[in-house]
């Protein structure tokens, strides 16, 4: 009697915990395809841009097309590899690889693919085990896989920026990539 109780409280406790690890990787795949298209779209509204107009502003407090370009890429680095992944932050005052500068246009599509690819390439391999964590964001307590959605919100609202960019230069924004 006691070994079957255990078997079945064996079986009882996998069985959860294999359905919990199923849509934790789930999630994940889902993450990774909806950050893939976003990376499609992003690439695609930054080419639409002409080179000469990446310091255009719609006002003078605003980003600049191409700030807004970066700091997309710099958020990502921060999310996933500082925040979540426990990285010291980076030293921005010292470390360039985010600034506009006087980056070409291709360096900074460069930069941003790359920033992709290091994004993915981490979230690929997160602990899902690590979904609930919390850790204090801008003041708030948010739980990791919380902040793996802000980060995608952050992407939106800054490409969404750069859209109403392209419309005030007189661009056609590129057809909407589905799912991002």
């Amino acid at each position: 009697m006691k070994r079957i109780l255990i078997i079945t409280t064996v079986i009882l406790v996998s069985s959860i915990t294999s359905s919990l690890l199923a849509q934790q990787n789930k999630f994940i795949k889902d993450y990774l395809e909806r950050l893939e298209n976003s990376r499609k779209y992003l690439l695609l509204v930054a080419e639409t841009m002409t080179e000469e107009k990446y310091s255009f502003k719609a006002t003078p407090e605003s980003m600049s097309f191409a700030e807004n370009l970066m700091h997309i890429g710099g958020a990502m680095d921060w999310h996933c590899q500082t925040l979540l992944g426990g990285r010291d932050p980076r030293d921005y005052e010292k470390e360039t690889n985010f600034d506009v500068d006087n980056k070409p246009k291709e360096e900074m599509l460069t930069i941003i693919n790359n920033t992709f690819d290091k994004t993915i390439e981490f979230i690929e391999e997160f602990d899902t085990s690590q979904f609930d964590d919390k850790l204090d964001y801008f003041g708030l307590n948010r739980s990791k896989q919380q902040i793996l959605l802000l980060l995608t919100d952050h992407i939106t609202h800054h490409r969404g920026q750069m859209l109403v960019y392209l419309r005030l230069n007189g661009l056609v924004p590129p057809r909407y990539v589905l799912y991002q």
